[in-house]
């Protein structure tokens, strides 16, 4: 039999973190970066409820959703578009802008979807240079060429955990051509306290030329059920709107999210325990010679550059105790370091007892 041909994409297929050990049980995976305190309780007890009829169509535009955002972060409903997940919202924006031959700036370490998307579409990815795993406006500025048709960059960066200050972001807004879209992925923004950083929502809200990407998928606790949003000038929000599949997010989805945006309380407690943690994790963590960035966002990128052990022997040994870190190596290329997502008290202080027997040796 004949296979019709199809176009041979070169991109290299994401890989998530691994939440699968062989055979063993009561795994604890702190290698993607989910919420550690799960789903607010309120989301889940909306969607355990008999309301949600599985057998109609979900609001194709998700009204309701929408609605409840444009309240919480004081901003306009018309300019919001909802997908399943960021990842969705990342695919439609690279469809709606790119032709094959533009460019697309991301940094050099950065989310892989912005990167496999552009790709997808025939775009050609530049890599600009990061500075000791910090995005550089400078780098980027340098890449642009008349063919960069969007730069793509998170603020806090996955998988570095470093951040671009307020006045840094702006300033990369105004360095950039007028005609470039700038994308900001405020994915994990929630977690950020630290008072010379401010979102891309809030810094470029009434911007035309910027696009600002929002997830469930972190601290809300949702990664299971897909589902994020996109905020830019009304023009792009209903061009992406014609290209939207037409029931895109499910209403499930839709139901937890609206409800998990009301409960504020369960978004405090998450970010309490993020700092909690990551704090005393980052103090344990030095004694042993692993350095890692300031606390940011709910992850640490763990340099083993000058520690005892090897991040390939401390991730193998973590696993033959049923704890999952993130290679960096794969997809990213950075190498001798592992990603460590901040987990439950019970996941962190396993983790902590393991490193300890782990660097005794």
């Amino acid at each position: 039999m004949i296979i019709p041909k199809f176009k041979n994409i070169r991109i290299e297929a994401y890989k998530p973190g691994r939440s699968k050990i062989g055979k063993l049980k009561n795994i604890i995976k702190l290698s993607a970066n989910e919420s550690a305190l799960g789903i607010s309780p309120s989301a889940k007890k909306a969607i355990s409820s008999k309301n949600i009829n599985s057998s109609k169509y979900p609001d194709g535009k998700s009204k309701v959703l929408r609605k409840e955002i444009s309240k919480v972060y004081n901003c306009d409903f018309n300019k919001i578009i909802c997908g399943s997940g960021s990842d969705e919202i990342i695919q439609m924006v690279c469809q709606l802008y790119l032709n094959p031959l533009d460019e697309v700036i991301v940094p050099q370490y950065s989310f892989l979807m912005y990167r496999i998307y552009a790709k997808i579409v025939g775009a050609n990815v530049i890599l600009a240079k990061e500075k000791n795993f910090k995005v550089s406006v400078e780098e980027i500025i340098r890449k642009v060429s008349k063919k960069t048709k969007i730069v793509f960059l998170a603020n806090p960066n996955n998988p570095t955990g470093t951040y671009l200050n307020k006045i840094e972001l702006i300033n990369l807004r105004k360095k950039l051509n007028q005609k470039i879209l700038l994308v900001v992925d405020d994915a994990y923004f929630e977690y950020m306290k630290i008072k010379d950083y401010k979102s891309g929502l809030e810094i470029f809200k009434d911007k035309n030329n910027v696009m600002i990407l929002r997830t469930f998928s972190k601290i809300y606790g949702l990664a299971a059920l897909r589902i994020g949003w996109g905020y830019g000038a009304k023009k792009i929000i209903d061009a992406m709107n014609k290209i939207k599949p037409p029931f895109n997010v499910n209403q499930t989805a839709q139901t937890a999210a609206r409800e998990a945006l009301k409960d504020s309380n369960f978004v405090k407690r998450s970010i309490q325990h993020n700092i909690i943690w990551a704090n005393k994790i980052k103090f344990f963590l030095n004694k042993l010679n692993i350095l890692t960035n300031d606390v940011s966002a709910n992850f640490f990128l763990l340099n083993f550059d000058k520690s005892k052990f090897s991040a390939k022997y401390v991730f193998k040994k973590l696993e033959l105790k049923g704890i999952i870190l993130r290679s960096t190596e794969e997809g990213y290329n950075i190498k001798n370091k592992l990603r460590l997502t901040i987990g439950s008290a019970r996941e962190n202080i396993k983790f902590i007892n393991e490193m300890k027997s782990i660097f005794k040796n």
